[in-house]
């Protein structure tokens, strides 16, 4: 049974932008700027080896399943490292020579335990354009400019100090406006918060279900306009304004733990009963069908206009209308897949654990598989594109895949 409560939105303030402002070029947080997986007017390498297209490859410091991001020519990733991941650093490169423009190192305030396979440096970073937030497994969210100066520094679990996961966070946060939003749901402390990007002090915190949680917040807009922050949890998603935490509606339905909520227009796309859309009208979303048979294995689903993309536990990727739940087709790509795949024109971008990757030619009745490479190395982070090229991580090497060596 599904319940949706509606909330009072008077007094919801409309923000100028959400995060699709800033450089046509830029790849500024989870998924993309706007959030959905997708750089529509981006053309991509379909193959590359080590002496073909690999434009740089560049030594990381430490561990870190989070995705790169890329702001104004600016490559920023986030390591942890040393015995117990309590060093924390971000690291920004210029995204043409790979050369290291800059490296910040801190110092992990909360706990900083995690499953094998992570790290603290399991969120993806994000940006408004002008600041970076790095924001971590540890509860660390640390604000920096684009040179690499710290504008202010929180550490959450030092104010909350029950706020924790002995196997680790993997939230990534979302900017939306003057807002940078970090969720941070647990059996103890379990909250989300709404962060001043300018100053750093807490705008809203508002109490969460109490259980484990590692799905990542995201940004859309209401059919009147509005920005929304959408909040997933075990059972339920949440929809809030981003300048004071209010919530607007609830949707009651059992919602998976990893693979995160993604929106775009008024359609939702929501990781619940296998895979449910909910297309929002007035103030109010209604289900427009689920299925059992899409069920999003740990990376998230993407969205790109009239059709959905998810990859399944078993390693196939599905594509489906948005509105029907139709499936157009689906590929078998193959491998344990946590980097959610990416859409970068006629082509979706798939990299599994084992890093191997393989490009999906869009369009038509199937997906043909047009492409394929193997990085050698483990890899957990979605890939971020910009102008043309390819940016990936594993917990050793940033590589760009797209340009000519410079």
């Amino acid at each position: 049974m599904h319940r949706i409560i509606l909330l009072s939105i008077a007094g919801i303030v409309h923000l100028s932008f959400l995060p699709v402002a800033g450089h046509a070029a830029d790849w500024k947080q989870f998924r993309g700027s706007d959030g959905t997986g997708v750089a529509s007017s981006e053309v991509i390498p379909t193959t590359w080896s080590d002496n073909e297209q690999v434009a740089f490859k560049v030594a990381l410091p430490g561990r870190g399943p989070s995705s790169p991001i890329v702001v104004d020519g600016r490559v920023v990733v986030t390591c942890s490292d040393g015995a117990r991941q309590d060093k924390i650093l971000v690291l920004c490169f210029d995204a043409v020579s790979g050369k290291q423009l800059w490296r910040r190192q801190f110092w992990a305030t909360g706990r900083t335990l995690s499953h094998p396979d992570s790290a603290n440096a399991a969120p993806t970073p994000a940006s408004d354009g002008t600041r970076i937030f790095a924001f971590y497994s540890s509860n660390d969210l640390a604000c920096l400019d684009l040179a690499g100066n710290l504008l202010w520094y929180r550490g959450l679990a030092h104010d909350y100090p029950k706020a924790g996961n002995d196997v680790g966070m993997s939230s990534s946060p979302v900017v939306v406006g003057d807002t940078v939003v970090v969720q941070v749901e647990n059996f103890a402390d379990s909250f989300a918060a709404g962060i001043d990007t300018a100053t750093g002090e807490t705008r809203w915190r508002i109490e969460r279900p109490a259980i484990s949680n590692w799905c990542s917040p995201a940004a859309m807009r209401s059919p009147s306009g509005e920005a929304v922050v959408l909040l997933q949890s075990p059972s339920m998603l949440t929809a809030h304004d981003p300048l004071s935490g209010a919530k607007l509606w609830q949707y009651e339905t059992k919602c998976e733990g990893v693979p995160s909520v993604v929106a775009s227009g008024r359609y939702v796309v929501l990781p619940a009963n296998g895979l449910t859309v909910l297309e929002l009208e007035g103030s109010a979303p209604k289900m427009l069908w689920e299925s059992s048979r899409m069920r999003s294995g740990s990376s998230s689903p993407i969205i790109d206009g009239e059709n959905t993309y998810l990859i399944n536990s078993a390693g196939v990727l599905t594509c489906a209308k948005t509105i029907s739940g139709e499936i157009s087709w689906q590929t078998r790509i193959g491998g344990t897949h946590w980097a959610t795949p990416v859409i970068a024109g006629e082509h979706v971008l798939c990299v599994n654990q084992e890093g191997k990757a393989k490009v999906v030619k869009l369009g038509g009745s199937k997906g043909e598989i047009v492409g394929e490479a193997d990085f050698g190395e483990k890899i957990q982070g979605t890939p971020a594109i910009a102008d043309g090229a390819i940016f990936v991580r594993s917990d050793r090497h940033l590589w760009k895949i797209g340009a000519a060596r410079k």
